[in-house]
């Protein structure tokens, strides 16, 4: 299925399906009356632009309510709205419902995005299927914001903000997932990250029409994130030596010892 266009309009009087229809409707799925595994993986690759059509609070968390013309969906399975791993607990007719968990209200904007808002949506990686990103989690690791969009010929250069605990997982090159688009780092320093967006992405995601100082979702790439809690974990575990010559030589000596190099 073609990505949806950015300009696309979703009806926000979407009807629940009825119990027999949503049993009949299950019943034709493959895999139907099983649950989504709850390890899921993601590329970072938008298969649609939904939108939020509603969000209901329940205790410290939220329900919300998103139009998408994905089909056919399957109870509990994942998808990743603008970054944020949810799991389907209702079908509708041309759309889904998802609980948020306060956790994931306070990491990420989904309990700050106004209704009507569109949305980047991706299901979860099938096996067997393309890998046309990189690893995503669907676990956001925190908040951004667009500070500067600059014309680089037909494409545009983002300037991003990000929280200082990201700075250990973010390098020129590197991977990063930015509103659930995987996007390449191509500059970083202490606050800010710089990405490349190609008019393809700017014409089929919602990048092209953000602002300055949205807010954005921001996940480091899975295998930083081990990387650097496998030094972390060596660091403090490993017997006090001679200190080596500079930073570089120790983290090599570690990288060897273990088996890397």
């Amino acid at each position: 299925m073609p990505l949806t266009s950015p300009t696309t309009r979703f009806h926000a009087n979407t009807r629940v399906l009825s119990p027999v229809r949503q049993r009949k409707h299950e019943s034709l799925l493959p895999g139907a009356g099983v649950f989504a595994s709850p390890t899921c993986v993601f590329t970072g690759i938008v298969e649609d632009i939904g939108q939020l059509l509603s969000r209901t609070s329940r205790g410290q968390g939220a329900r919300i309510r998103v139009a998408t013309r994905l089909s056919p969906l399957v109870l509990g399975e994942s998808i990743a709205v603008m970054g944020v791993c949810v799991t389907v607990c209702r079908i509708l007719d041309g759309a889904f419902e998802a609980d948020a968990s306060s956790e994931t209200l306070s990491r990420s904007t989904l309990g700050r995005l106004s209704v009507g808002h569109r949305l980047h949506l991706e299901r979860a990686l099938a096996v067997g299927g393309r890998f046309g990103g990189h690893i995503v989690a669907g676990h956001v690791d925190g908040v951004g914001r667009l500070l500067a969009r600059t014309n680089a010929a037909e494409s545009a250069e983002l300037t991003l903000t990000y929280d200082s605990p990201l700075a250990t997982f973010l390098a020129v090159k590197g991977s990063v997932v930015v509103d659930g688009v995987s996007l390449t780092v191509n500059m970083v320093d202490a606050r800010t990250f710089h990405v490349m967006v190609i008019p393809h992405t700017q014409d089929h995601m919602l990048f092209g029409c953000m602002s300055i100082g949205t807010e954005v979702n921001l996940e480091a790439d899975v295998l930083a994130r081990y990387v650097a809690r496998w030094l972390d974990v060596h660091r403090l575990t490993e017997e006090p030596k001679e200190p080596s010559k500079s930073p570089e030589d120790g983290l090599l000596s570690r990288l060897a010892s273990s088996g890397f190099l």
